[in-house]
Formats: structure tokens, sequence, C-alpha cells
């Protein structure tokens, strides 16, 4: 295996064979430089190492821009820069109203499964009133809640397909929780 310094002075010459050459060399190092990262995130960060290392890496070795390393050292230093670029670049994205803004993250909560045994009438009376609305999700609910059959068995059971379970799910979840919470 050849060492880092030299791949890096091949790519530095143009050389398109030694990028494929240099990730195997250097992506164990990068995973644990993104994982080191993402620790001083926030919580709920969606940007995974995996995903990091790969976005960090394609502007490292971009073919378009002639990148000078003087060393490895300079290398690794180089791509935590474009980890931290790439963290703000995020940020600033998911600040942006079209994605959210300032609005907080709240969890939904699952009403349907943190229901008390002596709540199960008005469940069974909004389940009725959910399936005048909405068949499939009234459906879907009684399937996973009293079945406790997944999204893939309840979409094989209904004849629709996964997503669409899982979507009926999240709906009715959030129906049900509206419902039930103004009582």
């Amino acid at each position: 295996m050849a060492d880092v310094t030299q791949i890096l002075n091949q790519i530095e010459r143009g050389d398109p064979a030694a990028t494929e050459q240099l990730l195997p060399l250097v992506y164990g190092e990068l995973r644990k430089l993104a994982n080191a990262k993402l620790l001083h995130e926030k919580p709920g960060q969606t940007l995974q190492a995996t995903a990091l290392v790969h976005e960090a890496y394609i502007r490292l070795v971009d073919v378009d821009r002639v990148q000078r390393w003087d060393s490895r050292g300079h290398f690794f230093a180089a791509a935590a820069e474009a980890m931290r670029r790439l963290l703000v670049e995020q940020y600033r994205r998911k600040q942006r109203i079209k994605h959210g803004g300032e609005m907080q993250r709240v969890p939904l909560l699952d009403i349907v499964a943190d229901r008390a045994e002596d709540d199960i009438e008005a469940l069974d009376e909004a389940l009725t009133e959910l399936a005048a609305e909405d068949e499939l999700a009234a459906k879907v609910v009684e399937l996973r809640y009293f079945a406790g059959l997944g999204h893939e068995q309840i979409a094989e059971f209904t004849g629709v397909t996964v997503y669409e379970a899982r979507k009926k799910w999240t709906y009715a979840r959030a129906w049900l929780r509206e419902k039930l919470s103004g009582q």
C-alpha cells in the first residue's frame, strides 16, 4: 500500500486514479474525525458521520480545483475544516424559513400506545369516528395497536404499500392525539 503523502502528491499532479486509492487509506481516520465533530453538535443532528466523511472527501479531492497538501497532517487539517464548513452550512440551511426557521422540533408522542386501560372506551369511540373519516387509517391503528403488527405486515394484510401504511399510521396517531387530548 502506498503512503498517504505519496498519493496526495499524485492527486496534486492530476492523477485521477490516486483519488480512488486515497479513500480506503484515510477513511477510518476521517470517520473518527467526523464522529468527534458530531459529538459537539446539538442532539437531533440529522447528518451522520458517514455522510459527513463522504461530503468532505468530495470537496477535498474535487477534480476541478487543484489542492495542495504539504503532508498527511495538512490533509487531515483540511478535512477537519471541510467538515466544519459542512456542519455550518447544514445549520444555516436548517435556520432558513423554508426549512422551519426558528421553529422547535416537538416529539410526537404516541397517544395510542400511552393510553391508560380505563381510556380504552374513549379510544374505541375515537377509532369509530376515525373509521368514518378514513377507514384505512383506523384499520392500520387496529392492526398496529391491538394486533401488534409491523408496517410490512399491515401493508401486506391491507394490500397497500409499506409507505402508505406508515403514512396512515402517522396520520392516525396525529388525528387520535388531537381527538383524545381534547377530553
